[in-house]
């Protein structure tokens, strides 16, 4: 079985005494659990003192995004060097605030991703629709081209040090979320896509969702077969919601 994992994307928010008040909160509350794997993504600033926060728990520490270069003249960017110097283990790639807002193209997505897994930087995936293309009904096919476009180049035998996260575009910061049903069609899509491109390993790679995540739909969705964990955008900037998310996941494994 999946381990379930739970990433809080902290976006832009957060100054680092704030950030380092909520590790703690969060640490203090599930830093010891077994059964899920949680991933806190903060700022660029607050890195690398929620590395320290987080040390003796079983929480790991990502980034919201990085360059495809290890170095060089560009400015305002984020090296993988630099994030692993820290002491990231994650990083969220694709995300569709960087594809719409910043004008990320899945070439561009693809470079971040191989760049991560060569320095041993597991890539957190996002794939998902707008809300016009999911009225026009090429959901499937939105989904498939970001995967296939962002996978491109990736060996078999790194395959399973990946995860993907199905974000719906129009379920990001909406407070209007997909349904378990939906997510569940979208993310058994998406496993049986991974099946084609790397066979067995596909069976390894958690496949997670991502939109107006809530203590309140954290149930639903987690007792999808195919939801191995979720994304968790505004809620995870709460401890006791954040905290709540994760136990609630916990016991997927039970």
């Amino acid at each position: 079985m999946r381990t379930p994992v739970v990433a809080g994307n902290w976006k832009m928010h957060l100054t680092r005494e704030e950030a380092a008040g909520l590790t703690r909160d969060i640490k203090e509350k599930v830093g010891g659990e077994e059964n899920v794997k949680v991933i806190l993504c903060p700022p660029f600033t607050a890195l690398d003192g929620i590395v320290g926060e987080c040390r003796g728990s079983n929480i790991q520490v990502g980034a919201q995004n990085m360059h495809w270069e290890d170095e060089g003249a560009f400015t305002g960017e984020i090296s993988p060097l630099m994030l692993k110097d820290i002491g990231c283990k994650y990083v969220i790639l694709g995300h569709s605030e960087r594809r719409h807002v910043f004008g990320e193209t899945d070439e561009d997505v693809n470079k971040k991703l191989l760049s991560a897994v060569r320095h041993n930087i597991r890539p957190i995936l996002c794939v998902g629709e707008t809300l016009e293309q999911r009225e026009e009904g090429v959901t499937d096919t939105t989904c498939r081209e970001q995967l296939e476009k962002g996978l491109e180049g990736l060996s078999q035998e790194n395959a399973e040090n990946i995860i993907i996260a199905y974000e719906p575009v129009w379920a990001i910061g909406t407070g209007k979320s997909a349904s378990a049903k939906d997510a569940e069609h979208v993310n058994n899509y998406i496993r049986i896509i991974l099946s084609g491109i790397f066979s067995k390993a596909a069976e390894l790679i958690p496949i997670l969702y991502g939109g107006s995540v809530k203590p309140d739909n954290i149930d639903e969705l987690m007792a999808q077969p195919n939801i191995d964990g979720v994304l968790v955008g505004g809620a995870s900037l709460n401890g006791d919601s954040f905290t709540e998310i994760i136990r609630k996941s916990a016991l997927k494994t039970s």
